[in-house]
């Protein structure tokens, strides 16, 4: 299960709408599992279907929470005309084996698809989300 606040949900959403049409993408640092420091990323293809970290921007990115011991507790981004589950190429992309992977949907203006999965060697597995106040 994904234990979030709600403010970090608030913000991927945020995110995710700022960038529509393209699909947006960043992650959520901690530590222990706990999602705590929101960090919006630019997607290198500037794509409506595809999304991928600009690559020198990961690599500062992950420096930073190397050095404050922190890990990649969520990692997300939209899809833009589809519902929030992960693609084959959003598989393959799945390194972190200890990460949440959070889908959100932008397909709709009215309503909010927020989905979390664990994805390990290839394999989807949906967890529940609960939002923190």
């Amino acid at each position: 299960m994904l234990s979030i606040s709600q403010e970090l949900a608030d913000k991927i959403v945020a995110h995710a709408r700022a960038d529509h049409p393209d699909e947006a993408c960043g992650v959520i640092a901690g530590r222990n599992g706990v999602p705590e420091r929101f960090i919006p990323m630019e997607n290198a293809e500037r794509s409506p279907t595809f999304y991928r970290f600009d690559s020198m921007e990961q690599f500062k990115v992950w420096k930073e929470m190397d050095e404050r011991d922190e890990e990649p507790v969520v990692i997300y981004h939209s899809h833009t005309a589809t519902e929030a589950y992960p693609s084959r190429t959003d598989v393959s992309y799945a390194s972190e084996p200890n990460a949440h992977y959070v889908l959100v949907s932008t397909k709709d203006d009215t309503e909010v698809e927020f989905r979390s999965y664990r994805i390990l060697e290839g394999d989807i597995t949906e967890e529940e989300v609960r939002f923190i106040p």
